[in-house]
């Protein structure tokens, strides 16, 4: 086990309506690693990544218990600031929304709402996390251009240096290549290889060859509870558990 875990989950616990998605869930997951969730189409895999940012809060008719820790504050207690919990958190989807405006303010959407007003500090935070997600050397003479007219796998990367902008902790991916070429999957997944030294990096993916690729870390849900989680290499050639094994070996999928 790693000694530094950035997100601790206790016995935590989702409903929809009567429908009980997420079953006790007890994991911690290490700080700058790449922990990939693993698990069927409907298993629970998204709901437990809505719940580290709270998104999970949208959907009509959900019940939470239990807790969710990050950096040691349960951020489903009635006292938590949502808005600086997900400014913690950057987040990519399975297809990249930008914004509809140009690239250079996709990126500084971020920090204008948290305050940044200097066309100067703005400029460099553009620069700096078009870089990051190495998109600048695409489109730094079109920073005024829509973002729609990137390319998809560009969109990606440009949500990603959106939400680098707000200067998270953890990056959250719910299958963020899914979408994309296998070009520009080889990018996101390139990039993660590189970031996950400056933050903690959690995605969902369905693809068992790209979690063998890039991840550190694996937790195996199947029908909305953990069957098996730690180191990846470990899981992937030594499964301890049954429902593991089957699912590595595609019996259940």
């Amino acid at each position: 086990m790693y000694q530094n875990n950035h997100i601790n989950v206790r016995n935590l616990n989702v409903h929809f309506d009567n429908n009980h998605v997420l079953k006790n869930i007890n994991v911690e997951i290490p700080d700058k690693k790449i922990t990939a969730i693993i698990g069927s189409s409907g298993c629970g895999k998204t709901t437990f990544l809505k719940c580290m940012n709270r998104l999970i809060d949208s959907v009509d008719g959900v019940k939470i218990t239990g807790e969710l820790l990050v950096d040691g504050e349960n951020i489903f207690d009635p006292k938590t600031d949502v808005t600086l919990i997900r400014k913690k958190m950057g987040l990519l989807s399975q297809r990249p929304y930008p914004l509809p405006m140009s690239i250079y303010d996709n990126v500084a959407y971020g920090p204008r709402i948290h305050g940044e007003k200097s066309r100067k500090k703005l400029d460099h935070i553009v620069e700096y996390y078009l870089k990051e997600a190495s998109l600048w050397e695409e489109v730094k003479d079109r920073l005024k251009t829509p973002a729609a007219r990137l390319s998809i796998g560009q969109q990606q990367r440009l949500c990603l240096a959106r939400g680098l902008a707000v200067e998270p902790e953890i990056i959250l991916g719910d299958e963020p290549t899914s979408a994309l070429d296998p070009q520009s999957s080889q990018n996101i997944e390139q990039k993660f290889l590189e970031l996950k030294d400056k933050y903690t990096i959690i995605m969902v993916t369905h693809i068992l060859r790209q979690a063998k690729r890039i991840a550190d870390y694996l937790i195996f849900i199947h029908l909305g509870e953990i069957i098996e989680h730690g180191p990846a290499k470990e899981i992937l050639e030594n499964p301890k558990e049954k429902k593991t094994k089957e699912y590595i070996s595609g019996i259940i999928s």
